[in-house]
């Protein structure tokens, strides 16, 4: 017997999504901790902490609304920017976060992916992640990418760099270069495009965030704070999803007929 929080709760029923399919790929910026602790007298890291419960709701959601990969920006390149106190709190809290509930996520089926760089992150960090990958490498319900020490911008000079000492060294051949060739050099490179980027907290920007694969992505900008997201916050931009008209470039031709006056 264990003590694993169910995926479903009770109580709560999932929406009826439609008339389109629900996303494939759903990628999101979990913002708003810090502001959500100001505004409460609290210290940033203290909405950091109050992320935690939010991501683990979201997660089941996905996996309720029939959502495969679920791809979540938890410590950009720029981040570094930030004080010394907060680097280190969000270091060790990836760790934390990690350890607590690597087996809740198994439990469900979940694997759990890292994409980012090697380079300053923390060695105790990369270990963490990795052991994740490793426990639920055979797990198909969900794909969780956690996106630490990830920039979109340095990802793809990383790639672009790789693909120049490949062409130098006669690996590849010059001018037979690809999407897909360029695609399989990103660490990213295993995610499906972002059929659903969203963020919390009513910023209205993607800050450097899988910009390769959310070339077509609908938009979603959500007022609600991180820490007081939910999964029904998710099934609402599921929802709205649904009932757009997605082209992908293309265009269908709907005059409007005049109606003519009796």
């Amino acid at each position: 017997m264990n003590d694993f929080q169910p995926v479903t709760k009770p109580g709560l029923k999932v929406p009826q999504f439609g008339p389109g399919p629900v996303p494939n790929h759903v990628a999101i910026v979990m913002d708003g901790n810090g502001r959500w602790a100001n505004a409460r007298g609290l210290t940033r890291v203290e909405g950091h902490k109050a992320g935690e419960v939010a991501l683990l709701d979201v997660v089941a959601g996905a996996i309720e609304a029939g959502v495969k990969y679920l791809t979540v920006f938890a410590f950009s390149t720029e981040n570094w920017k930030r004080s010394p106190e907060e680097v280190r709190f969000l270091m060790g809290y990836n760790i934390e976060v990690l350890r607590r509930r690597r087996d809740q996520l198994n439990h469900w089926g979940v694997r759990v992916r890292w994409a980012g760089r090697r380079p300053k992150l923390w060695g105790s960090v990369i270990r963490e992640l990795e052991s994740a990958e490793k426990l639920t490498a055979k797990n198909s319900t969900l794909t969780l990418t956690m996106c630490v020490n990830y920039g979109s911008r340095i990802e793809l000079l990383d790639a672009i760099n790789a693909i120049s000492k490949d062409v130098a060294d006669a690996k590849l051949k010059p001018g037979s270069i690809s999407e897909k060739t360029l695609g399989k050099y990103l660490n990213s490179g295993f995610l499906p495009d972002v059929d659903l980027f969203l963020r919390s907290s009513g910023e209205q920007r993607i800050s450097n965030f899988l910009l390769w694969q959310s070339a077509y992505a609908e938009l979603s900008f959500v007022d609600t704070p991180w820490p007081d997201f939910d999964r029904k916050e998710l099934w609402k931009s599921i929802l709205d999803f649904t009932t757009r008209s997605r082209r992908f470039g293309a265009a269908v031709d709907k005059p409007v007929k005049n109606k003519r006056a009796n």
